[in-house]
């Protein structure tokens, strides 16, 4: 689906809510509706705005910094720079196009912000409403150039794992394994991570997130390894744990679990099933085997412009999966005093079962 197909969807759906216009602030929705692919450092920094009229051509607000990007990536919509700030321009502009009703992503907004804007549509009589979610349903499902996208950021970020993992070697640090990741990644293309490495050994690989610190990789502990790229500006995620040397009764035992619970979640997927059956399905595995206190997170979520998105593979999740979405499935064990171990790959639901992105089988079938 092209730009102005996802702005007619959006637009339609104004009109059907007799709404006038929308302003669009979340970065990763602006870019999916106008392939303006500037970030923002952080939610109080924006490197621009949508205003998305029912019935107009669409604005892109934003300012000097990002004009010549602005309108080399934007070429089916206006671009209007704001010198004095966004609520500013929206007070010249809102009135103009006689505006009299407005949308705007309350889940973005900051309170600050959104109290602005109150006010400034209380002086034109302008009816603020707010909204959640209605550009992040249209990103679940992916078409297939963005499915392509996806591949190639999933086979990019193997290729990265492979070069790195084939230099791994005890007395490293997790640090030095994550830098080397993020570097290698940076230098075959990638346009950041999609998330910081996480690099845990040890104990530390009970922690789901962990951090990479100067902690030095031993031989025979578990070594957690989850990392993801951005390519074209959709992104991969994948965990592998493994141990260097040979691996202990106990490592094979927890490994072959997980995995046998990862197989067990991706075989349940297809268009119509649950998101909290396929949850359900993987973490009946972990539970029969007596371990299902230590694995207490979701099973997957969903991956596209952002790293996270919907839907979620969590036991709360009663909504049905659709062709199209793509999610990881991700079941880990963490044993305090001892260590985690969580196995990662990324599908796309399909009607009839799902496809396995990821081609690495590093310690996956052991």
């Amino acid at each position: 689906m092209s730009t102005t197909k996802r702005i007619q969807k959006i637009q339609a759906r104004l009109r059907r809510k007799k709404i006038d216009a929308i302003l669009i602030s979340q970065p990763h929705n602006r870019r999916y509706l106008s392939g303006y692919t500037a970030t923002d450092h952080d939610i109080g920094e924006s490197s621009g705005s949508l205003l998305i009229p029912a019935r107009k051509t669409p604005l892109l607000l934003t300012d000097f910094r990002f004009q010549i990007q602005a309108e080399r990536e934007t070429k089916e919509m206006k671009v209007l720079l704001y010198p004095k700030g966004l609520q500013a321009l929206l007070k010249e502009l809102l009135p103009d196009l006689g505006i009299s009703s407005l949308a705007f992503e309350s889940h973005y907004t900051l309170h600050n912000v959104a109290e602005k804007l109150q006010t400034m549509c209380n002086k034109f009589s302008i009816s603020l409403h707010p909204t959640h979610g209605i550009v992040e349903k249209m990103r679940t499902i992916k078409n297939k150039k963005e499915i392509e996208k996806i591949r190639r950021s999933v086979l990019l970020n193997e290729q990265v794992f492979q070069t790195v993992y084939k230099t791994i070697f005890p007395g490293q640090t997790e640090i030095d394994i994550a830098l080397a990741l993020e570097s290698t990644m940076r230098r075959r293309g990638a346009e950041a991570p999609s998330f910081e490495s996480i690099v845990a050994t040890g104990e530390r690989s009970a922690l789901p997130h962990a951090v990479p610190g100067p902690i030095k990789i031993e031989k025979h502990k578990p070594l957690m390894i989850d990392m993801g790229l951005i390519l074209d500006g959709y992104c991969s995620d994948m965990t592998r744990t493994l141990t260097l040397g040979k691996a202990s009764k106990k490592y094979l035992e927890i490994h072959r679990l997980v995995r046998k619970a990862q197989l067990a979640g991706i075989q349940k997927i297809r268009g119509g099933v649950t998101a909290a059956a396929v949850d359900k399905a993987a973490r009946r595995v972990i539970s029969d085997a007596g371990y299902g206190k230590f694995f207490g997170h979701a099973l997957g979520h969903g991956v596209g412009l952002a790293v996270h998105e919907e839907p979620r593979l969590s036991s709360r999740n009663r909504k049905q999966l659709k062709a199209g979405m793509i999610v990881t499935v991700e079941p880990g064990i963490y044993l305090p005093g001892w260590g985690g171990i969580r196995l990662e790959n990324m599908v796309v639901v399909r009607e009839d079962g799902c496809e396995i992105l990821n081609k690495d089988t590093t310690w996956l079938d052991i």
